[in-house]
């Protein structure tokens, strides 16, 4: 009996020692706070960091660019619907009237159809306008004489001319120039060159 209970007391001594150990939680010191406790998900207002909508700075260009857009897809005489100044449609580059060279083909006066609705906005333009003017400047490519070069660059003009006529301009409102082929838009002396060198230009003046 003596020597049973000196096996038990280590044992007792050991079981008792186990317990203690093993009622103690192990905490992470990476961790701050208690570790079973509910994480909340943090959300960040980036509300003030947001740029404000630069739309509003531009409205003016946008609703003029969507008008002339609207006019080119449906009717280009509808220029006239725009609420701007003469000079300012004029200085517009994204008007119609922003294209002002009329471009022909070879030892030709004729005005093909794309150029028959450039010409229809500007005709439609000047004759809207009366304080509008144009100067009509006949081009040649080099090839050919002088003299032939300046009847021909006439003639183109006098193509664009009728056309403007037609759409409502008057004669005081136009005027027209030939330089045959003295003023190349493009030096050189191939078709890349001589095909920018044929056209007519307008030359606009608001009196």
């Amino acid at each position: 009996m003596e020597k049973m209970m000196k096996l038990l007391v280590p044992l007792m001594l050991l079981l008792a020692m186990l317990s203690g150990c093993a009622s103690k939680e192990e905490v992470d010191p990476g961790l701050d706070g208690p570790p079973n406790a509910d994480t909340q998900p943090i959300i960040i207002d980036d509300t003030a960091n947001q740029r404000p909508d630069d739309s509003s700075q531009n409205q003016a260009d946008t609703n003029t660019s969507s008008v002339f857009d609207d006019a080119a897809g449906a009717n280009t005489s509808a220029i006239s619907d725009v609420n701007l100044s003469p000079q300012a449609l004029l200085a517009e580059k994204e008007s119609p009237l922003a294209t002002r060279i009329i471009y022909f083909e070879y030892n030709s006066a004729k005005v093909n159809q794309d150029s028959m609705n450039i010409l229809q906005t500007h005709g439609d333009f000047i004759s809207e306008n009366g304080n509008v003017h144009v100067r009509l400047e006949g081009h040649a490519d080099e090839r050919g004489s002088r003299e032939f070069n300046v009847a021909l660059g006439d003639r183109r003009n006098q193509s664009v001319r009728r056309m403007l006529l037609f759409q409502g301009a008057s004669t005081d409102q136009i005027d027209t120039v030939s330089y045959g082929e003295e003023l190349p838009a493009v030096l050189g002396h191939n078709e890349e060159a001589w095909n920018k060198n044929r056209r007519v230009e307008l030359i606009y003046e608001v009196k």
